[in-house]
C-alpha cells in the first residue's frame, strides 16, 4: 500500500530566527497554526533561500515573506495577513489589516525598518 503524498503547503513563510523579536513572533504563529499546511523557513538558518527565491537576503532578513499557494509573494502587512487568514481565530485580523493597509503598510515597514537595524546593531547577522 503506497502512502499519500503529501498535501502541498497552502502557504512558505520566510522568516529570521536571527530577529529575537521575530522568532518569537513565528514561534506564537506556529503553534497558532498547528494542523495547517504551513512550511516554515528560517533564512538565517537557510541563507541560500534569498538567491533561489531572486530576493537580496538583507530583504529577507528585514521583513517577514510568504508565498502563497498560487504562488505570488507576499510582504510585510500582507504576509501576516496571509498568515492570520489561514489561522482560526485570527481571520478577523487579516480582514482589519488588508481594510487598513494605508496605515499598516507603512507603519509595518518602519517598525522592520527599526527591528532590522537594532539587530544588525546588536551583531545578530
Amino acid at each position: 500500500m503506497q502512502t499519500p503524498e503529501p498535501a502541498a503547503p497552502e502557504a512558505v513563510v520566510y522568516y529570521n530566527s536571527a530577529c529575537p523579536v521575530c522568532d518569537a513572533g513565528v514561534r506564537g504563529q506556529r503553534e497558532r497554526m498547528q494542523g495547517c499546511a504551513i512550511e516554515w523557513r528560517d533564512v538565517h538558518a537557510e541563507p541560500e533561500l534569498a538567491a533561489q527565491l531572486g530576493i537580496a537576503l538583507e530583504a529577507l532578513r528585514e521583513r517577514l515573506h510568504v508565498r502563497h499557494a498560487s504562488g505570488r509573494m507576499l510582504v510585510g502587512d500582507q504576509a501576516f495577513a496571509a498568515l492570520w487568514a489561514l489561522t482560526p481565530g485570527q481571520r478577523w485580523l487579516a480582514r482589519l489589516v488588508r481594510s487598513l493597509h494605508w496605515l499598516a503598510g507603512p507603519l509595518y515597514k518602519v517598525v522592520a525598518r527599526l527591528l532590522y537595524r537594532w539587530n544588525r546593531w546588536r551583531g545578530n547577522w
